[in-house]
């Protein structure tokens, strides 16, 4: 099987340079199944029924979440209860939804785990000590193509993932940071990546308008932060090759507004 993951969606220019491009792609790479992190789809903040709808329509499978799941908590709590969207699996006991759903993609089961980093992250329980529960149940279940969106701040905590189940899982794509990292690769079946980075405004200040971040870092004061009316976007997504649990192959595309052709990056394997 081949899947495809999409970095954090941040607002309307996420949305329209997916909505513009995502068919495409599907059909021109061959893709059965499309993960995207959507915790900022709507207007930076959260996630509403209105841009979920949106995503799904244009051919995303699952949405993954992080710290923002809950910013918009109402939709978000109609969200986990009707349609194939998770919030962070390590969330502690109580909170509504889940991080964990399986799904038959081309007679075989793919499970997707949405997690959370601890390091300037909300309360959440152990993220390594919980995966190594997740990934053990569904071993023993005969799942064997697992994939993890780990959203977290540190790079540290995302390549402590990384190793502590390399060959275990499918993959392992960082999300959070909106700031993509050089560092595809796949070792012994398992694709990582720390982080995918942002699909938005790629000529801002992590796909918000520059106006206030600038403020914050030079006065301490902060405000809203605001998604640019108009700007230069770009969509970011990982592409892998599954097979019997392995990824085989795997490649990064860029696709950047006013370009015609997108930016590939193979996967450094071995």
């Amino acid at each position: 099987m081949k899947i495809a993951f999409i970095g954090d969606i941040v607002g309307r220019p996420g949305r329209r340079i997916i909505e513009a491009n995502l068919k495409k792609l599907k059909t021109e790479y061959g893709i059965d199944f499309v993960i995207a992190n959507g915790e900022n789809a709507s207007h930076g903040f959260g996630l509403t029924v209105k841009n979920a709808n949106e995503l799904f329509n244009v051919g995303i499978d699952v949405i993954t979440g992080g710290n923002h799941s809950f910013d918009k908590r109402k939709e978000m709590i109609t969200l986990l209860e009707s349609q194939n969207v998770l919030r962070p699996d390590n969330y502690p006991q109580g909170v509504h939804g889940s991080g964990l759903m399986t799904f038959d993609v081309n007679g075989e089961k793919l499970a997707v785990l949405n997690l959370m980093g601890q390091f300037s992250m909300p309360t959440c329980e152990n993220p390594f000590n919980w995966a190594t529960n997740v990934i053990k149940e569904l071993k023993e279940q005969n799942i064997r193509n697992i994939f993890i969106d780990f959203h977290a701040e540190a790079t540290s905590e995302k390549r402590v993932m990384f190793k502590m189940f390399e060959g275990e899982v499918s993959g392992i794509c960082g999300t959070h940071t909106h700031v993509s990292t050089d560092d595809l690769q796949i070792s012994q079946g398992t694709c990582y990546l720390t982080d995918i980075g942002l699909t938005g405004c790629r000529d801002n200040i992590i796909g918000m308008d520059k106006k206030i971040p600038i403020r914050k870092a030079t006065t301490g004061l902060g405000g809203h932060f605001e998604i640019p009316n108009s700007c230069k976007s770009i969509l970011q997504m990982v592409v892998m090759e599954l097979e019997e649990g392995k990824a085989k192959d795997a490649f990064k595309i860029k696709l950047l507004s006013g370009k015609n052709e997108a930016i590939i990056t193979k996967a450094m394997i071995e």
